[in-house]
């Protein structure tokens, strides 16, 4: 018959280490639906975004990448403030989700945000207001940005031989 100090043994050797694991495992769900609820809270403000492109059609933000429209003073104006809430959100996105050793869904939740960047980088008057738009914004962020910027250069480069 197993008497209490055994019975306290066993419980010791076989439950504390399953009490550790739970706990691990809550931990990381918690950590995982954390991140996932940050994500999901920048995807809708860049939908929100996405609303104010539709609104400001006439810019053309969407259609015309590498020959922008030209534009009066007004358009520039609210063509300036768009791309500056824009890299503020990127910012947002970067500084909450980006890190240097992501896991896989932390990548995976990640890259959806540098395919944005990297489209709209793909514009050239992005790209040619991104000094004034990047002054005084998180340096880890402008040197991730500006990394971007260079890709569609490059690639554009290599395709016309250079």
């Amino acid at each position: 018959m197993i008497d209490w100090e055994q019975l306290s043994f066993i419980v010791t050797v076989v439950g504390l280490p399953f009490a550790i694991a739970v706990y691990l495992y809550d931990q990381r769900r918690e950590r995982q639906n954390d991140e996932e609820e940050i994500y999901q809270r920048l995807s809708d403000e860049y939908a929100e975004f996405c609303k104010l492109i539709i609104e400001n059609a006439d810019l053309r933000l969407r259609t015309q990448k590498h020959t922008p429209p030209v534009l009066t003073p007004e358009q520039e104006e609210r063509r300036l403030i768009l791309f500056e809430m824009l890299i503020a959100l990127f910012e947002r996105a970067y500084i909450l989700v980006y890190e240097d050793d992501m896991s896989r869904q932390q990548r995976r939740l990640w890259q959806s945000w540098e395919d944005y960047m990297r489209d709209w980088c793909e514009r050239e008057d992005f790209r040619t207001l991104l000094p004034t738009l990047l002054t005084g914004e998180d340096e880890d962020f402008v040197a991730h940005i500006l990394r971007i910027a260079a890709e569609p250069v490059a690639a554009g480069a290599e395709e016309r031989g250079f």
